[in-house]
């Protein structure tokens, strides 16, 4: 199992309707975080091995319609 975590910007206006529907249409979505600063979204995903994060990222994130652009963070270990 693969996790990580992918900051998201959204389209003003958006962000709730985007979280929405990550975390209700999107299985790999664990959890969804608004958050302040530069990206309004924080988005944790438990991806199977072998399934490319790259692919996902772009087929699944990045075409929500209001999502304007994502920040991907790549884990290696959880110690807790």
């Amino acid at each position: 199992m693969q996790t990580i975590f992918i900051m998201v910007k959204c389209e003003l206006g958006e962000t709730y309707k985007v979280a929405d529907q990550a975390a209700q249409s999107i299985e790999a979505v664990s959890e969804v975080h608004s958050t302040s600063g530069e990206y309004e979204l924080l988005m944790k995903c438990f991806l199977d091995d072998g399934v490319d994060i790259g692919h996902f990222v772009t087929e699944e994130i990045q075409r929500i319609p209001g999502v304007r652009d994502t920040f991907t963070i790549i884990t290696f270990k959880a110690f807790t």
